[in-house]
């Protein structure tokens, strides 16, 4: 397994000293989400004492203690709340940072939010990578971690196997992402669907995904359809056949899909089959030929002509652009 390739489910929430209660629970509910959704992920917390208190003043006991870790483990650094230490002093406790040294050497993946990105600077995890912090950090950041290329403007970054989120909420991007590489855009459009959020793409636009985007309407028979659709899309598919499965005729199907979001149930799975070419191509080592086959396209030259016309560009330039 690669290290951008899926991990064991293991997710281990290291707990530091007055850590922010949002970027602890956000990226946490989306993890326990997709469990209930059959993902499998199993949620730990640890820390380097048996309780620590958060930024908000919250007591979180009965934290285990900072444990191994092995290949394809997910360890999930939430931001605390940091304050300048003296000259040389680190920015967390000496313990944390010598395990975090270890997580990396066991081939362990990190992800941090927020102001958690301090605790793998300290570590010397983030030297040579791309990655994000709260926006009102970047410049400190860039001073102390002069190795690490942080960037601003973006939600979060994926660097082989660490990855980074900016302020608060956007642990809860990170999470989604993290998801989606793990098991696909379906299930992940269904958690952010469950905790009421938008699902953006990549970590450097707010496109909201085609998965999630056509689902706030209020039609049984519609939803239906966009759930077969997006857990079967390698199939083709004949409007007939989907109008079975919305217990509906053809033209009633056709009828509610134009007033439901607007458009047509064939032209609602191309959108939907682009998305996740666009996916796999960015995040997967597939080649046109492979992407065009998991996505339901006769063939790469299908698929070519209509990324092209959907994105401007060839999906040879995409996976460049995006790596």
């Amino acid at each position: 397994m690669s290290e951008e390739e899926t991990g064991t489910g293991r997710v281990v929430v290291l707990v530091l000293p007055e850590v922010n209660l949002l970027d602890l629970g956000g990226p946490v509910q989306v993890f326990d989400a997709a469990a209930g959704l059959g993902a499998g992920y199993r949620l730990e917390f640890v820390a380097d004492a048996e309780e620590a208190v958060s930024a908000q003043g919250i007591r979180l006991a009965g934290l285990g203690a900072l444990p191994p870790t092995g290949a394809g483990d997910l360890v999930l650094v939430p931001g605390p709340r940091l304050r300048s230490p003296g000259p040389g002093a680190p920015l967390v406790p000496g313990a944390v940072v010598e395990w975090l040294r270890a997580v990396r050497r066991s081939g362990a993946r990190l992800a941090s939010v927020c102001t958690g990105a301090a605790a793998l600077g300290e570590a010397g995890l983030l030297d040579g990578r791309r990655c994000t912090t709260h926006w009102s950090l970047v410049e400190a950041m860039r001073r102390r971690y002069p190795a690490a290329r942080v960037l601003d403007g973006v939600l979060y970054v994926h660097d082989g196997p660490v990855s980074t989120s900016a302020g608060i909420s956007a642990g809860i991007d990170l999470a989604l992402s993290l998801v989606e590489r793990d098991h696909g855009p379906e299930i992940t459009a269904a958690v952010a669907r469950e905790l009421v959020v938008y699902m953006r793409r990549d970590g450097s636009a707010a496109q909201i995904s085609p998965f999630l985007q056509y689902r706030s309407h209020l039609h049984p028979a519609v939803h239906r359809v966009q759930d077969h659709l997006a857990q079967n899309l390698e199939r083709p598919h004949t409007l007939t056949e989907l109008a079975a499965v919305a217990h509906l005729s053809p033209r009633g199907l056709s009828r509610a899909f134009g007033a439901a979001i607007g458009m047509s149930p064939l032209e609602y799975r191309q959108r939907l089959r682009l998305e996740r070419a666009l996916t796999l191509l960015t995040e997967t080592d597939l080649g046109v030929e492979g992407v065009a086959a998991r996505c339901g396209f006769r063939d790469a030259r299908h698929l070519r002509r209509l990324f092209a016309a959907r994105y401007g560009m060839p999906p040879s330039a995409a996976r460049k652009h995006v790596r």
